[in-house]
């Protein structure tokens, strides 16, 4: 399928689509005429890179776990195993963001926030 068929069917620009493929997220073959046609598994595929972005996975991520997935014999257990991972990095996160929040609050009304709380300077 040519790249606006696929952008159509997919709700991507083909701007958008060009990238994945500059990227390595998609491939598509060139045509004599020199249009690009795609698999029809690109649409799921396609899909797939937009749910996951949305879930907070980078492209490299994606990139990277891709491969994994299409080879792994269960994709559900697969893509538990990738979330129970993020939801880790989330809640390291998490916990870092928490930490900053409160040294940030310790220098709030110290006059220099710059300052650690309770040194002078």
């Amino acid at each position: 399928m040519r790249i606006g068929e696929l952008a159509a069917q997919t709700g991507m620009t083909r701007d958008t689509i060009r990238f994945y493929e500059k990227v390595g997220l998609i491939a598509g073959r060139r045509l004599a005429n020199g249009y690009r046609d795609f698999p029809p598994e690109a649409v799921a595929w396609l899909h797939y890179v937009r749910t996951a972005q949305t879930l907070g996975f980078s492209l490299a991520e994606i990139a990277r776990t891709g491969e994994e997935l299409r080879g792994a014999p269960d994709v559900a257990e697969a893509l538990s195993a990738l979330f129970e991972e993020k939801i880790q990095l989330v809640d390291a996160r998490m916990a870092e963001l928490a930490t900053l929040r409160a040294e940030l609050a310790e220098r709030v009304g110290t006059g220099c926030p710059l300052r650690a709380a309770g040194r002078p300077g």
